[in-house]
This record gives C-alpha cells, sequence and structure tokens, in this order.
C-alpha cells in the first residue's frame, strides 16, 4: 500500500508543480523514476515514451499509467494517473473560477508572457535528452529531421510519421538481419 501512496504523491507532486504539459513533465518523471528509484531502466523509460505518445490521449497521463502499469499492474497505474491527473484539474478548476476576475491585470499578462518562454526550453530540454538515449547520431539524425519537417513545414498528420517510421524501421531491422546472415554465410565458406 505504501508503493502507492509515494507513487501517487510522487506524481502528483510533478503535476503540481510542471508548467507546460505532459512534454514539459518528462524530465521530472525521468529523474524520480529512472534516476532516483531505480523502478525502470532508461530504455524501458524511453520505450515507454514511445509507446505513450503512439496512443490517443494526454501525454503525461499515458507514460503515468504505463510507468504505473510495468511497475504494478492496474493499481499501479491507477495511483500514478490519478497522481498526474488530480493537481492539473484541481488548478484548472481554480482559474476556471477566477480567471475572468483577474486576466485584464497586467501582472497576470506579464506572468504568462515570462512563462511561455520558460515552457518552450521545458520541451526542448527532453527532446535532446531523449536523442541521446534514443542514439540519434551523424547516420540517422535524418529520420527526426526528416519527421519534424513533415509535422511542422508540410503539416503532415503525427499518425502518419509514427506508422512510417515504424515501417520504414521494420524493413530496415528485416534488411539487416538477412544482410547479417548473408555475411555470416559468406565466411563460413
Amino acid at each position: 500500500m505504501i508503493f502507492y501512496i509515494k507513487a501517487f504523491l510522487i506524481f502528483s507532486r510533478i503535476g503540481l508543480f510542471t508548467i507546460g504539459g505532459g512534454y514539459a513533465m518528462v524530465p521530472l518523471i525521468e529523474a524520480e523514476v529512472v534516476d532516483k528509484r531505480k523502478w525502470i531502466s532508461k530504455e524501458d523509460f524511453l520505450d515507454l515514451m514511445a509507446l505513450a505518445q503512439t496512443v490517443p490521449g494526454i501525454f503525461a497521463v499515458n507514460i503515468a499509467i504505463f510507468i504505473g502499469y510495468k511497475l504494478r499492474k492496474l493499481r499501479g497505474a491507477l495511483a500514478m494517473a490519478l497522481g498526474t491527473i488530480l493537481p492539473s484539474f484541481l488548478i484548472i478548476l481554480a482559474i476556471a473560477l477566477f480567471f475572468q476576475q483577474f486576466k485584464s491585470y497586467p501582472a497576470v499578462e506579464s506572468i504568462f508572457k515570462g512563462i511561455r518562454p520558460a515552457v518552450v526550453a521545458l520541451i526542448a530540454a527532453p527532446t535532446f535528452k531523449m536523442a541521446k538515449t534514443a542514439r540519434i547520431n551523424r547516420y540517422n539524425i535524418w529520420i527526426p529531421v526528416v519527421s519534424a519537417g513533415l509535422i511542422w513545414l508540410l503539416d503532415f498528420s503525427p499518425v502518419y510519421v509514427i506508422i512510417l517510421s515504424g515501417l520504414g524501421g521494420f524493413i530496415y531491422g528485416r534488411w539487416q538481419a538477412q544482410h547479417n546472415n548473408q555475411q555470416k554465410g559468406e565466411m563460413e565458406q
């Protein structure tokens, strides 16, 4: 029972103090779950992130569910998902109740203008960290660059990018296996 309370509190704290959504939560979740507590490996975390991006829903909730499920099945998924959702829900509820009264204040406008660039940095930092973990190098850097270009410049659907990337990875894996088998066969002769 103590694990579930601890998991709920960890994800509640992350959800409470993270502005910018799911991607801004990534470095905090990784620091807690991978680095500090060693609940999962970096490779598993990267795989769970990739999986969380491919399913419908809110990224932060998806990653919390997948981590929780990997650790403690349904109860773990519920504890971490509720921990992620509850702070945001309560904050949005409070903002909805009082925002109309305060939105025209210059101080409030200035705060939101200051937060926007910080949110971009919070999203960029885990992107570069993920690239390192995913072993992006000079030979495969073209894949995320082309993917980002298709999505950003050509308004290509991310769903199609994921499908094409998965298909490309499958084809490359098959080709690599055949190539390795051929080399093995040549070496034996």
